[in-house]
């Protein structure tokens, strides 16, 4: 008979089998010598010396300052960078991380499994976060479990915040259906990124599920949109009683509603019954745009989708006109409202294999936007929209550690996020090391 010899338990740490993936205690990190970029005011700072300890920054100081000779560290976690530039994380307000590559049209997405996403969501992840994004606002199709598996370390990503699955009427931008498609689907899913509800009652019972489901907040498509089959980008979609009826659901959770809408009819709709924020926006007039800034509402454009859906072909052929409906538009608007002071949120909306054109906002914002307009809106004015405004965004005694090593002054120049392998030399989430070309700082 055979005998196993029985395990030592008296001081056994079972946690690192619970969760062997946990990650490490972070390290404290000394950065010396740093050109700090304030996304509040445009200054730089130079001979700033920034302090990590617990995955939030601990100080902010010049150079060779008191706190800084006081700090007992590892010799090794001091890293100099003379020449160099800090800038707080970048925030990106419209992603989908569920619609990964691995199709060339977005037709090809229809017999993509849940399964097969998640599996593929990780790489979509790890590249955002690459490209200095350390956080992201997911407007529909990303789950708990993948929010979840990012906070543990499991899989490497920005921070999530999610709606869940997107709330969309029977035909609305939602629904994937075409016109020869009979199959129901009310109060179901139709796309890796929507559910259907039509009523009231059905409005609020959705709405109630996908909070239950851990979303940070409602996505509603309140409009018509590009890649929908079979509805008009100046189309409403949900009744005013139906949006009001989503909108007290989050708010009763101490949350808000965000729609999808392009046109000044489906703006003015949204706002009307209380919704917070709007994604798109494109075609919205100078009155809406005052109303926007009256009423507090924030506005994420979403202009490189548009650009690289039609370059790449991803769209169907209705859908690429109604790109160019929606493009002709974009650009104007966006100027108009940051003259008014609407509060400007950085987005991209990128589907399938064209989620590698995220850093390409940039340059296509930098065209009627200053790079400190431009960088607020991927900071500041990002972290306002996700009610983080007090620990995301910006470099600042307090706030979380995330936080971006740079070869060159983006305020000079913007631009310099599309070029990430050679400008970003190390990205720091939550204090701890993401992405580092630096020798020095592995």
């Amino acid at each position: 008979m055979t005998v196993f010899p029985r395990p030592k338990s008296e001081n056994m740490d079972i946690s690192k089998f619970v969760q062997p993936w946990k990650l490490d205690q972070r390290e404290v990190y000394v950065l010396k010598n740093a050109n700090l970029v304030n996304s509040v005011d445009g200054t730089i700072s130079q001979g700033t010396t920034i302090a990590l300890s617990g995955g939030k920054i601990l100080f902010v100081e010049p150079s060779g300052s008191p706190k800084e000779k006081q700090l007992t560290v590892s010799p090794s976690k001091v890293i100099n960078l003379d020449g160099k530039y800090v800038c707080p994380g970048l925030i990106d307000c419209h992603v989908h991380i569920a619609v990964t590559p691995g199709e060339a049209t977005l037709s090809s997405y229809a017999n993509m499994t849940e399964t097969k996403s998640l599996i593929r969501q990780p790489s979509v992840l790890k590249a955002m976060l690459e490209r200095g994004f350390t956080t992201v606002r997911d407007c529909g199709g990303a789950s708990l479990a993948m929010k979840e598996a990012v906070e543990e370390g499991i899989h490497p990503g920005p921070r999530l915040f999610i709606s869940g699955k997107a709330l969309s009427q029977t035909g609305g931008h939602g629904d994937m259906r075409g016109r020869h498609d009979t199959m129901p689907c009310c109060g179901g899913d139709v796309s890796g990124i929507s559910r259907i509800v039509d009523g009231v009652p059905e409005c609020l019972r959705v709405a109630r599920d996908e909070l239950r489901q851990g979303a940070d907040f409602i996505k509603i498509m309140g409009g018509g949109g590009a890649a929908s089959p079979t509805d008009r980008i100046d189309q409403l979609q949900f009744s005013d009683e139906e949006i009001r009826a989503i909108v007290t659901a989050a708010t009763n959770a101490k949350t808000y509603v965000s729609s999808h809408c392009y046109t000044t009819e489906a703006v003015r709709q949204a706002i009307d019954q209380g919704v917070r924020a709007i994604e798109h926006g494109n075609m919205i007039d100078l009155a809406t745009a005052k109303l926007m800034v009256e009423k507090g509402v924030f506005l994420t454009p979403t202009l490189v989708t548009h650009f690289v859906s039609k370059e790449l072909h991803f769209l169907s052929t209705e859908g690429e006109a109604k790109v160019t409906e929606v493009l002709e538009r974009g650009l104007a608007t966006l100027k108009m409202a940051t003259e008014v002071g609407v509060k400007v949120c950085f987005g991209t909306d990128l589907l399938g294999p064209t989620h590698y054109a995220q850093t390409k906002e940039f340059a296509i914002r930098s065209q009627v936007q200053t790079p400190l307009q431009v960088l607020q809106s991927a900071t500041i004015n990002a972290a306002k929209l996700l009610n983080k405004e007090d620990a995301l965004g910006q470099v600042k005694e307090g706030f979380l550690a995330d936080l971006l090593i740079l070869a060159k002054n983006p305020l000079e120049d913007i631009t310099i996020f599309d070029t990430s392998d050679e400008t970003i030399l190390a990205v720091f989430k939550d204090g701890r090391v993401m992405k580092s070309n630096m020798s020095e700082l592995k």
